[in-house]
Formats: structure tokens, sequence, C-alpha cells
């Protein structure tokens, strides 16, 4: 393991703080801060996976400074966010995407258990957005990226813990939006929508159902999660970034066809989120402890062989003024074509 201190601000200037950065999506997203050199502050619970993501940081060009927080004690995530700033200098970025949950039909899952996943997934979020803009305010500069999902806005069943959380999300994202432009401030928000995931979340998700839980397919690496992410951090001024093709028909559908989709969820929402294994009563729990304590699962999960490292909606989406100019060009060569052949 690496023995590498942090230092001040990383070689391109940022300061970035991830939470739930030891696995999945926000590991992916470490790693790629670090590989832009940026001094990158990993939040999260479980020892052994904090440290492996904490190398991979520097490994990839960047500083690292691992803390071992649970995001649902605000106390502690202020203590973090001081702690970066003595460290490492003042945060530029900082990027909640967190999370726990429980797979289960909802008169399944106890209250104790909403409680918790809400503790964790929303006001982890909150206590992670108080915790920036008590540092940002004062200087009137910084972005907050608040990691969501298609969920924020389409219910499915067996994750009505999860839903919840983050159509609150969604809720705080836009009332805090909204008074940032009230007061004309320099602080950025902005939120990704994200899609079906190949992360460890799969594995260590504490769940009652019958077989293994499994992403919504199509399923995409957290890779293609942490450019769109990185994108939003560069692109702020847009109230949010939709990441996958699959994210962007769940909320058209949404929009226009709620009811009809509520029916085919009910038909294939059930099966179609688990496996054909049999769930093993030893399968990890990260509800209440970190399934990464005393072991490392990374950024991947088990669907590999499925799950797809590119996203064609993502890169129209970074790149709609090229595409724009194109679709002017070609349609001034067809106007022009058509004037010739008038002439002729």
């Amino acid at each position: 393991m690496s023995q590498q201190q942090p230092g001040r601000a990383g070689a391109d200037g940022q300061v970035v703080v991830v939470t739930g950065a030891s696995g999945g999506v926000g590991r992916a997203t470490a790693r790629a801060f670090g590989a832009r050199g940026a001094a990158v502050a990993l939040l999260a619970r479980g020892e052994e996976g904090l440290a492996r993501a904490a190398d991979e940081v520097r490994e990839a060009g960047g500083t690292a400074l691992p803390l071992n927080v649970d995001v649902s004690d605000h106390a502690a995530v202020d203590a973090a966010a001081d702690r970066v700033e003595r460290e490492l200098g003042p945060v530029s970025v900082w990027v909640n995407t967190a999370f726990s949950t429980v797979f289960a039909p909802v008169t399944e899952v106890k209250a104790e258990e909403f409680r918790r996943a809400t503790e964790v997934t929303y006001l982890g979020f909150v206590h992670g957005t108080l915790a920036a803009l008590r540092h940002m305010e004062p200087r009137d500069t910084g972005t907050i990226v608040q990691v969501g999902s298609a969920l924020a806005y389409r219910g499915v069943p067996l994750q009505a813990a999860y839903c919840a959380a983050k159509h609150a999300i969604q809720g705080f994202h836009e009332s805090l939006r909204c008074e940032l432009l009230h007061n004309k401030s320099g602080v950025r928000v902005t939120m990704v929508q994200l899609p079906g995931l190949n992360t460890p979340q799969f594995t260590w998700v504490k769940s009652r159902l019958p077989h293994n839980p499994r992403p919504v397919a199509p399923v995409y690496q957290p890779e293609v999660a942490a450019r769109g992410i990185l994108y939003a951090a560069d692109h702020p001024e847009r109230r949010e970034h939709w990441v996958g093709g699959s994210t962007v028909a769940t909320l058209l559908g949404d929009k226009f066809a709620p009811g009809l989709l509520d029916r085919y969820l009910a038909k294939t929402g059930i099966r179609g989120q688990q496996t054909d294994r049999e769930r093993s009563p030893a399968q990890p729990d990260n509800l209440w402890k970190p399934a990464d304590a005393h072991h490392d699962y990374g950024a991947h999960g088990e669907f590999d062989d499925e799950a797809s490292s590119r996203s064609y909606q993502l890169w129209a989406s970074h790149h709609h003024g090229l595409l724009a100019a194109l679709g002017t060009a070609a349609a001034t060569a067809v106007a022009a074509t058509a004037v010739r052949r008038a002439l002729s």
C-alpha cells in the first residue's frame, strides 16, 4: 500500500470530496478525479475498501486523503470537511454519492430500516451539502454534485427505501438551486441522474428477496457514471445531467405516460431485478455496518459480462454543440443542393 502522505491542492488545483468513495460509483469517480491530478478526500465507512480506493487515486496521479466517516453523522461530516480544508486546501468540488438501502417489498422492510436508509441516502446528502456550503459560501465559489438516479423521478418495486430517498434528494436539490440563484451566489449545484450500474451494491445490499438482486437492464459500468459526474462538475450551470439512454427513456416515460409505466413495472419489475441464483443467507449486508471493512469489493460488481463501458447518449449530451453544428451544416448542404437543382 502506498505511503504517500496528503499534501495541498492537486496538480490541477482542485480539491475534491467524494462521499461513498470506497466502492462503486464513488470509487470510480474518486479515481477519475485522481487521474486529473486532483487532491481527493475520500469519505466512506469501510476501512479496507477506503484504503484501496485511496491507493487507486494515488496510482492514477492524484493526492488522496481517506477519511472514515458515516455520512448519517452530521458532526462527523462537518469535522471531515474541516480536516480536508486544513490538509488539502479549499474544497472546490463536493460529490455526494454515498447510500445504503434495502431490497424488499414495502411490507417486508422494517421501520428502523427505512429510517436508516433515509439517514444515509437522503440526510447523508444533506449533511455533505451543508458542510460544503459552510466553506464555499464565504468564498462565493465551488460546485456541489448530487449523484441521483432515474429513480429520483420514477419509483420501482422492491426499492421503496432507495426511491423515496432519491426523490427527497431531488426536491432538496431544486430548493437549494433556487435559493442560490436568488442570492446570485457563485456556488453551483447540479444533479446527475444515473442508469442501472454494475457496482458492488448488489453483492452487499441488505435484501429479503428470494434471489440475488441485480441492476435494471441495460447495465453500465461505473466508469460511465464517473465520466458523467466529472462533466457535471465542469458544467454545473446545468440543473441536471442525464446519463444513459435508459435514464432518458425512463424519465420521458414517467413524464408522458406514468400510468402505463406503472403497469409495465408491475409486470416486469419484480423478476427483472433478480438473478436466477438463490440468495445466500451469508450474503454481506452493509445497512448498519460496512461490508468492506475487511474486504475490498472494488468499483465493479458481478455483471461485467453484460455491462457497457460506453454510452452514446452521454457522448451526445457532452457534444450537443458539435451535433447542432453538424446538423446545421447538413441542413445547409441539403438546401444548397435543392437550390442548385432548381436553377439547373
